[in-house]
This record gives C-alpha cells, sequence and structure tokens, in this order.
C-alpha cells in the first residue's frame, strides 16, 4: 500500500494524529495502555524494544503493543509521523491526542 493509501485509511478510520519529533529528541523507556501504530512522513525515528532499536524512515510503518516497553528517538532531522492508537479495552476509537511523552 502506498504511502497517500495508507494516509487516506488512517483518516478514514478515524486514529490520524500528525505528530513532529524534532531531531535529537529521546523519550526513554515507557509504556502506554493502548495499541500505537505510526507511519513516517519525514525524518527517521528510532523505535527501541526488547533490546533492539530499528530505524523507520519515511514510508515505513511501526507497531507497538499496548504496555510493551519501548523507546523513540528522533534521527537526523525532525521527523513528521502520523499516530494511531488502537485501545479497544479501553473503549478508545479516536485519535490519541498525547504529548509525545506519552507514548
Amino acid at each position: 500500500m502506498d504511502r497517500i493509501k495508507i494516509k487516506e485509511k488512517m483518516e478514514r478510520d478515524g486514529f490520524t494524529v500528525n505528530k513532529t519529533m524534532a531531531a535529537g529528541t529521546v523519550n526513554r523507556d515507557h509504556t502506554h495502555p493502548f495499541d500505537a501504530r505510526l507511519f513516517v512522513l519525514d525524518g527517521h525515528i528510532t523505535i527501541g524494544q526488547g533490546g533492539e532499536e530499528k530505524i523507520f524512515g519515511p514510508g515505513d510503518i511501526c507497531s507497538v503493543d499496548a504496555d510493551v516497553e519501548h523507546s523513540k528517538k528522533g534521527r537526523f532531522v525532525d521527523g513528521r509521523y502520523l499516530s494511531c492508537c488502537f485501545a479497544e479495552s479501553l473503549n478508545i476509537r479516536e485519535p490519541c491526542v498525547s504529548s509525545l511523552a506519552d507514548l
């Protein structure tokens, strides 16, 4: 699925939140009570999980399950991404509006 189709699907599903992460920003290990999905638009974002780190760039999608400890870092240049949060157990079916520090 290409970038435009993914963005359109996420918007149709009502889960889209546009976020920016400045280069050099680090969100240390944390968890949240919802499943999250990130679709990187620009820049690069590193997600650390289970002792490993993976770099995601434009067009990449990353998923993090609820209650799984992970970290997030902005790399090189400011990164823009779409953030989708899925919290069926909490009956949340709307965009997350938490700050980057909460993700």
